[in-house]
């Protein structure tokens, strides 16, 4: 079991540095997410797509969007993305990724 770095009240990291692909094993466990190569394309993508804009995905709409520009329509759909993040995938998403909650998810 991996020492979680300090969160906030929701679960989100306080410092996206402080990510470690162990962290990310352990906050999905929390939801009862085993993750696999599936989930992992997704967060390194979350991951890459915040150090390219310095920002989550806003919304969850916004989320699908960016999915399905770098993936494709298989991937890029609510259906796909809320089978592997259960929930509000975008928010689900960011918090396993260690990245800040997205400002317009519920």
């Amino acid at each position: 079991m991996t020492t979680l770095p300090l969160r906030n009240n929701e679960g989100f990291l306080e410092d996206a540095d402080s990510w470690t692909p162990e962290v990310a094993e352990e906050i999905a466990a929390e939801d009862s997410i085993q993750l696999n190569e599936n989930h992992w394309e997704i967060i390194d993508f979350l991951r890459e797509f915040y150090k390219q804009h310095e920002m989550s995905p806003p919304s969850n709409r916004l989320f699908v969007k960016a999915v399905k520009e770098a993936f494709g329509d298989d991937k890029g759909n609510s259906i796909y993305l809320m089978q592997l993040f259960p929930g509000t995938p975008a928010k689900t998403a960011c918090r396993i990724a260690g990245l800040p909650r997205p400002t317009n998810c519920l």
